[in-house]
């Protein structure tokens, strides 16, 4: 697959970008997330650069012959209605194995949203693993992996270091592209405040 994978991505003209991290366990991140076409090239990237990447996706993508292929490619179903103990749950896997990457797209959608999913930095902080920034830029059609960040607990001081190096990654449809950013996070009282408003 590697060798098929690699022929591939140079006959439609991709080039990789194959700094892959020496460690075996991190967060993977990728954006731009703007089209289907990006799993596309994303698998292919996967196989060329031989990652044992785990990758999550909505749940009503495994159906039927699809399932059991797209487990055995590494796919994790994720039913965005029971996202209970996601984090959680990846940060044990992560004190379980002795290798393990998990691959997430912190915009969550492949449509424009105004902030990232604060998830996959939770998971890196709390399994003590460095983040990993992939990407796909449409404009030089390149894919692969840029830069290792080991998180500081300062969620915001490293989002600029994030959002730094994606700055010029172009995706499919950039008018799709999200903002690199969090949503705020509510306080205790806004919480009870919302509540109320539900009573």
């Amino acid at each position: 697959m590697k060798l098929i994978s690699r022929l591939i991505l140079k006959l439609i003209g991709w080039r990789l970008d194959e700094r892959v991290p020496e460690t075996r366990r991190y967060v993977l991140i990728a954006y731009p997330h703007t089209s289907n076409w990006d799993f596309v090239l994303g698998m292919l990237a996967k196989w060329a650069l031989q990652l044992p990447l785990n990758w999550v996706a909505k749940h009503s993508m495994f159906w039927g012959p699809l399932k059991p292929m797209f487990i055995a490619m590494g796919g994790v179903p994720l039913d965005r209605v029971k996202t209970t103990g996601f984090i959680q749950k990846n940060i044990q896997l992560f004190g379980e194995r002795e290798q393990f990457v998990l691959g997430l797209m912190p915009e969550g959608t492949r449509s424009k949203t105004d902030h990232w999913k604060s998830g996959f930095y939770h998971i890196a902080q709390g399994a003590n693993v460095p983040i990993v920034l992939a990407y796909l830029d449409y404009k030089n059609k390149v894919i692969g992996i840029g830069k290792v960040i080991q998180t500081s607990g300062d969620i915001h001081a490293d989002l600029k270091i994030i959002k730094e190096f994606y700055k010029d990654k172009i995706g499919y449809k950039p008018e799709k592209q999200s903002a690199i950013s969090i949503a705020p996070q509510k306080t205790m009282t806004d919480k009870k405040t919302d509540k109320s408003a539900h009573h």
